[in-house]
């Protein structure tokens, strides 16, 4: 025979929701810590792949912008020194393009330049929210 005392009716519920609510808690916690990893993984990603392509972007419109100025200098001291290379280095500098179109985006050497400087304020911002999400977890 049993000689135990079961527990009066109004304490056993109370026993089972303090388990529920540990359990509930661990949960939570649980499920807050994998989207603040995955929310870590998105701007920590996006950071790389600003910090890769924004120099990349910087350096082929600052050169784009930079080559008509450098040929039509070019330009001036060929048609001292020869007739026929002041006439090839011209057909050169008519022969770079103002802007270029690529499945259907229009690429110009001042957008390459602003779209550098805005993945660069895209890397800055992804590093920010990163580092505030690593804090919280």
């Amino acid at each position: 025979m049993d000689t135990r005392t079961p527990l009066p009716a109004s304490q056993q519920p109370i026993a089972m929701s303090s388990r529920q609510n540990t359990s509930a808690a661990a949960g939570l916690r649980l499920l807050r810590t994998a989207i603040g990893a995955a929310c870590y993984f998105v701007f920590y990603f996006v950071q790389q792949v600003a910090e890769l392509f924004a120099p990349l972007l910087l350096i082929a419109g600052a050169a784009w912008a930079a080559l008509p100025a450098l040929v039509k200098t070019l330009t001036r001291t060929a048609a001292s020194a020869d007739p026929q290379a002041h006439d090839a280095i011209a057909s050169v500098a008519n022969a770079i393009p103002e802007e270029l179109t690529l499945a259907g985006h229009v690429l110009t050497a001042s957008g390459l330049i602003c779209d550098g400087l805005v993945l660069m304020a895209v890397a800055a911002g992804g590093a920010t929210l990163a580092m505030l999400v690593s804090r919280k977890l």
